[in-house]
């Protein structure tokens, strides 16, 4: 659970992309416009950590691309009605500056009104699929409106982004997540729309057995390992990524807003003892099938 004044660790950072490791695509990178980037650190000065790399749209995506990163994947999330429309149009014009090296991800405010037209327009400009976050948005994946999205996206051959994972929570938030997000949840969503491509950060998170099998069992969820590796959080089950069907797991970094290194689980996977062909799939191979970049 998300509290006050977790640590910012102040561990080593490097200046290119571990030696050795194949082509990286990072799964999970947040970009906003400086207004909504300035009130995401002030809510995270608030209620978490202080986030190490205050940075800006453009310093963002050349951080990562100077240190070896090969392709970003761009995410952003309305936290209100209104604004999807805004902020999808920001995050096309902020990509097209690196047609070949950043997809950029589409948001919506789950049940906003004339949500089927913002989402085929930021399709139309480009974006490469949706970005939904149930802790910030408070949508409960099964209701009934957001079939409505998961049509749009199937029938345009676009994935969706969606942390439906139950942690980590926070009070500040305006849902409890464990009444809304759960692996059972999403394995109906999985079922009524067979070919719409899902996945979900963080491993799941609290329950990631039971994301395990799930990802065992449908071909169309992915997971990624967003601040999973990083042993950051306490986490309850052991991640043996060997065990894992690993055409299914990508890696995410979450960068800007972490409280650590911006390498620090490139390290890890680097000195994890995994085959070349596991880590390869783990950080390309996998995001490339998801976003269908190839």
């Amino acid at each position: 659970m998300l509290r006050p004044n977790l640590p910012t660790i102040n561990d080593q950072e490097g200046s290119a992309v571990p030696a050795d490791l194949p082509e990286i695509i990072d799964a999970h990178v947040h970009i906003f416009p400086p207004d909504i980037f300035s009130s995401i650190w002030q809510w995270f000065d608030e209620h978490a950590w202080h986030i190490r790399y205050q940075l800006e749209t453009s310093q963002v995506f050349e951080f990562l691309l100077s240190r070896g990163i090969n392709h970003i994947i761009a995410l952003q999330y309305a936290h209100k009605p209104g604004i999807a429309d805004k902020l999808n149009r920001y995050m096309a014009r902020e990509c097209q500056k690196y047609p070949k090296q950043i997809t950029g991800m589409a948001t919506i405010f789950p049940g906003e009104n004339n949500s089927e037209n913002i989402l085929k327009e930021a399709f139309a400009l480009g974006l490469g699929g949706l970005k939904l976050h149930a802790h910030v948005q408070g949508f409960d994946m099964n209701a009934d409106h957001m079939n409505l999205l998961y049509n749009i996206c199937q029938s345009s051959n676009k994935p969706i982004i969606m942390h439906v994972g139950r942690e980590p929570k926070s009070e500040a938030y305006p849902c409890d997540p464990y009444k809304i997000c759960s692996a059972e949840k999403l394995e109906r969503v999985l079922q009524n729309f067979s070919k719409l491509r899902i996945c979900v950060p963080h491993f799941g998170f609290d329950e990631i057995v039971a994301y395990k099998k799930l990802i065992e069992k449908y071909d169309n969820l992915w997971l990624d390992t967003t601040m999973i590796l990083s042993g950051y959080f306490p986490i309850k089950d052991t991640i043996e990524l060997d065990s894992f069907r690993i055409d299914r797991v990508m890696y995410g970094s979450d960068f800007p807003n972490i409280p650590y290194a911006w390498d620090r689980e490139l390290k890890w996977l680097k000195a994890s003892g995994l085959s070349q062909e596991n880590v390869d799939w783990i950080l390309n191979k996998s995001a490339s099938s998801f976003l269908e970049l190839s």
